[in-house]
């Protein structure tokens, strides 16, 4: 498994009411990681409209994009749950024993981890 990526973005925290009506542009991904929590990857400028929020950099993550070849080849036999059938989506939970995020398209996917498990996660995915 090649090395990760930084995966910077904005760390968004506000109501679920708040985070369903953000307007985000084209070109992000937004992964909710929780149903106040967002991490948005992306160059991306969001307007909250006044409403209650923390919104900070996070460059807390990293992460490996993937074909949905490197996927079915070299993550999902580490995965023993299982994934989300609809596209895009976002599945959490154990992979190789590491705490991880996929997010899923119908073309890629992006394997992702917090920065410090990045390399017990390489490691047991190699």
């Amino acid at each position: 498994m090649r090395a990760p990526e930084s995966i910077p973005g904005l760390r968004v925290v506000a109501s679920p009411a708040t985070l369903d009506g953000l307007a985000l542009p084209n070109g992000v991904t937004a992964l909710r990681l929780a149903p106040d929590d967002l991490l948005v990857i992306g160059k991306a400028m969001l307007a909250l409209g006044g409403e209650p929020a923390i919104v900070e950099m996070d460059a807390g993550f990293v992460g490996w994009w993937l074909t949905i070849e490197e996927l079915t080849d070299h993550v999902l036999p580490h995965v023993d749950w299982p994934l989300p059938a609809a596209r895009p989506a976002l599945a959490q939970g154990l992979v190789a024993g590491v705490p991880a995020k996929i997010w899923l398209t119908d073309d890629r996917a992006l394997l992702v981890c917090a920065v410090a498990y990045a390399h017990e996660l390489a490691e047991r995915l190699a």
